[in-house]
């Protein structure tokens, strides 16, 4: 008998290309195919629900200025030079 909470199984078809595409870009980082799917998964999670942010914001405040949508670009721009500093985590 398994212990702890085992992880939920998905079965799932894609077009070949990407199909190719997943499994090079998963070995080039080192992960399987399913640690790279979750990540890219939660990924696409993260930005779904920071546009749903912003359209909950905007339907209450009126929608971003030019020069707040500047500021936030170039905070993204800063943080995201910062995560691609630190050296990427590798599964075992």
């Amino acid at each position: 008998m398994p212990r702890g909470k085992p992880s939920p199984k998905l079965a799932i078809t894609v077009d070949a290309d990407v199909h190719d595409r997943v499994r090079d870009a998963a070995a080039a980082e080192g992960l399987s195919v399913s640690a790279w799917m979750t990540t890219a998964a939660r990924r696409a999670l993260l930005v779904r629900d920071g546009l749903a942010a912003v359209a909950d914001w905007e339907a209450e405040h009126g929608t971003l200025t030019e020069a707040e949508l500047s500021a936030a670009h170039r905070r993204v721009a800063a943080q995201v030079g910062a995560t691609s500093a630190r050296p990427k985590k590798r599964s075992a």
